[in-house]
């Protein structure tokens, strides 16, 4: 049979005899295949420290088998018909469990008693960091994990028939002494942090300590079955510790990883007690408000700490518990001597979660992961120490170089920047597959570059490059990464981006005339673009070129390609930069008008294929269209705080600027049009982390709206009060004015978004409406 992923031949202390089970399984399990005689296939899955678990396989028909331990076994554990019955009410509620099938007592059958249960096909993620995941696809899995245990925590235990489920009132008294026992019955020598943290249990057990509520006991991702492709919740597994009690020791259980003591995450690999990466995304405060919002409960969540405490102390207890059973030679997992070294790093950890106060809710919309605080905190200081002291001096250099024939050339104090960031650190970080940040910790982040001209391509998170490579990660071949994303990466080359022309209304993309077509093993480029961000720039050695290839039997949406072109590749043209309001903006390299005259390139630097260039589009369009509104951010920030200086050191009719009550009230209008458009950024960002851009791209819509003109807004009051000198060079902000403006063309007009705004909410709205729409 095809092997099952994470099972191995039975291991020789499991072994017991199929023949047996066959002939009982054909007599007492409907459907089961009878024939032919003999062909039950038995393997042993790897996972699972207690009951060991086992598929089985017959004509096509897979199933799982869950069992009792041979040999001596604690008091009062692995109860596999507690398992049963409670997967029996689950099941028929609608609740994703696997179906039960079976449950048979008579231990002559295999050795001990067992239960069968329908095989679930899908994921299974058995390190809990989830490292083969993205982060965006790591928050939904998360997420459908917290909302499918609010669920469970929602069900009525009368309505289940799962009356006298439990033992009554005092669940956490009852935790604390049983678990105490267990580790005592299985402890191989002495270990004060254990004995601590029972005492501090013992004391400190929640006043409400009289919770019936039906809970997991060891819920956990690696106890779920996802859908193979969807971040969806197809069955909850091991069910052997499930019981009534306080739902929070089972939050508390699931978000313990958060916690989790470093110098163990390489222990006890291949179990839930060994993971790869730390868990940034989403954070331990967002999934704990999601639990509270899916059960309608309150985000101050009382002894919170209690249950973080009991929850290591618990699973202390288990991996004392597994090393035991390998002592006597019938544990589960092939890695349980390791298990010795985890408990008393667990205890540690325990008792300083039990003298923790910082673990309530706050009820904050936007948290940032702990990672995305710590960059934000170095980025905030490496600016204040290196980048605003180099602003003068770069702004200088281009003033001096803007008529001369290297004003396209980068100064050398921003390369030397550039290096120190790179040593910090700090580079790369708009990649979350990178960086590890997700798309929400990322937009705090570059709201704070956004303050500095310089500093997104300080950290190597400016634009056209950060939406280039975000294209060659995402749907670039291996050959074109090596070739272009690394160095890209590296920040030794920068690149540009070809797709706005200058003969058609670029603002409707299937306008675009310049061609692509097929020669052979080559395609040959013709056209005219314009707005080629950065192209100026010496070190700009490769462009991302949009075109038509020909296809007039596709829809008007799938006629476009993208194919890689290097600047030096014979009959491309640099005609002329484009000024921006009559800046040329040498610091990012201007904007040039290209021409391509029978550019051709070989077949394999198409990028997905023919036909995908607005597939690709969307794809990139969607971060990078925020990350522009996050850095517009912190500029409105900068200007607000010029106008802000301004109207204190200004007097005029007898008092200061700020003392007019119209210019008090520009500073209130500015301070709420920035909170205002700062909110829906992080709530796209949000979405973006646990949806994926496709279906944020409402939000990415409103954010590419809302945001130019809020911080235009912000811009233009502080002009107001600066007066003439607002105009003038001796302030940042007319150069910031024309900056942001071009944002509103930029990624498509506002008009454009607009347009797709109000198509979708009509769409929503239509299911509301009687009136036909």
């Amino acid at each position: 049979m095809a092997a099952e992923p994470g099972t191995s031949e039975v291991r020789p202390q499991h072994r017991f005899d199929q023949g047996s089970l066959e002939r009982y399984l054909s007599s007492r399990l409907p459907g089961f295949p009878r024939q032919p005689a003999g062909a039950l296939a038995v393997r042993q899955y790897s996972s699972g420290q207690s009951n060991p678990t086992f598929y089985l396989q017959k004509g096509g028909q897979a199933f799982v088998l869950r069992k009792k331990p041979h040999g001596p076994l604690l008091p009062g554990a692995h109860k596999v018909d507690r398992e049963y019955r409670v997967q029996k009410a689950l099941f028929s509620a609608g609740f994703p469990v696997p179906e039960p099938l079976l449950y048979c007592s008579d231990v002559s059958v295999i050795g001990t008693e067992f239960y069968v249960m329908q095989h679930v096909q899908g994921r299974i993620f058995r390190d809990i960091s989830l490292p083969e995941v993205g982060p965006a696809e790591r928050s939904a899995l998360y997420l459908a994990m917290i909302e499918t245990l609010a669920l469970l925590h929602s069900f009525d235990l009368q309505s289940l028939g799962l009356q006298g489920y439990g033992r009554g009132p005092g669940y956490c008294k009852r935790q604390v002494s049983t678990w105490k026992k267990q580790y005592d019955a299985a402890a191989h020598t002495d270990i004060p942090a254990m004995n601590k943290l029972a005492e501090w249990l013992a004391n400190n057990l929640p006043p409400d300590d009289n919770e019936e509520t039906l809970i997991h006991g060891d819920f956990r991702i690696d106890n779920i079955i996802f859908h193979p492709t969807e971040a969806r919740v197809l069955a909850v597994l091991d069910w052997e510790l499930s019981t009534t009690g306080h739902p929070l020791a089972d939050l508390a259980y699931a978000a313990q990883f958060y916690f989790w003591p470093t110098s163990i995450k390489n222990l006890g690999q291949g179990s839930v007690l060994g993971f790869k990466d730390t868990i940034e995304t989403p954070s331990f405060e967002e999934l704990v408000s999601i639990y509270c919002r899916c059960r309608r409960i309150s985000t101050a969540l009382p002894n919170l700490n209690f249950f973080l405490a009991l929850s290591y102390f618990k699973m202390a207890g288990i991996a004392q518990g597994v090393y035991a059973r390998y002592l006597i030679g019938n544990a589960s997992a092939e890695n349980s001597h390791e298990f010795a070294k985890l408990v008393e790093p667990l205890a540690q950890r325990g008792l300083e979660l039990s003298k923790s106060t910082q673990h309530s809710i706050s009820g904050e919309l936007f948290h940032q992961s702990r990672k995305g605080q710590e960059i934000l905190l170095k980025v905030k200081q490496f600016m204040k120490q290196h980048i605003y002291p180099a602003e003068k001096e770069i702004i200088k250099y281009y003033t001096e170089h803007r008529n001369a024939e290297d004003k396209w050339k980068k100064p050398p104090l921003l390369e030397k920047l550039k290096e120190l960031a790179k040593a910090e650190g700090l580079w790369n970080l708009f990649l979350p597959d990178i960086s590890g940040l997700s798309q929400l910790d990322y937009a705090l982040i570059a709201e704070e570059t956004g303050r500095s001209l310089i500093a997104p391509e300080v950290f190597n998170c400016h634009a056209p490059d950060t939406g280039n490579m975000e294209v060659l990660h995402m749907y670039g071949t291996e050959e074109q990464k090596k070739q272009w994303l690394e160095p890209l990466l590296e920040g030794k080359i920068s690149s540009c981006f070809c797709m706005t022309e200058p003969d058609v209304a670029s603002s409707d993309a299937t306008n675009m005339q310049c061609s692509i077509e097929r020669d052979g093993n080559s395609y040959v480029i013709n056209g005219k673009k314009w707005w080629s961000s950065g192209a100026g720039n010496p070190n700009c050695k490769v462009a991302i070129v949009m075109g038509k290839t020909k296809n007039s039997s596709a829809s008007r949406y799938k006629q476009h390609s993208m194919v890689i072109v290097p600047m030096d590749t014979p009959g491309l043209k640099l005609i002329r930069p484009l000024s921006v309001f009559g800046y040329m903006d040498e610091i990012h390299g201007g904007h040039f008008e290209i021409h391509f005259n029978d550019v051709r390139v070989p077949v394999s630097n198409i990028i997905l294929g023919e036909g995908r260039g607005f597939e690709i589009a969307q794809g990139r369009l969607g971060p990078g269209r925020i990350h522009h509104c996050m850095r517009s951010l912190g500029a409105a920030e900068a200007a607000l705080e010029i106008l802000c200086q301004r109207a204190a050191q200004r007097q005029t009719f007898g008092k200061k600027l700020y003392q007019h009550e119209v210019v008090a009230h520009w500073i209130a209008e500015c301070r709420l049009s920035i909170e205002q458009a700062r909110l829906l950024t992080l709530q796209t960002a949000r979405k973006i982390d646990m949806l994926g851009n496709r279906r944020a791209r409402r939000e990415v819509a409103m954010t590419k709206v809302v945001v130019p003109r809020a911080v235009l807004k912000v811009i233009d009051c502080a002009v107001q009060v600066c007066g003439g000198a607002g105009v003038s060079q001796d302030f940042p902000l007319a150069f910031m004015f024309a900056s942001i403006r071009t944002l509103r063309l930029a990624d498509g007009p506002d008009e454009v978004h607009l347009s797709t705004i109000a198509r979708w909410e009509l769409l929503d709205q239509s299911k509301k409406l009687t009136a036909k729409i």
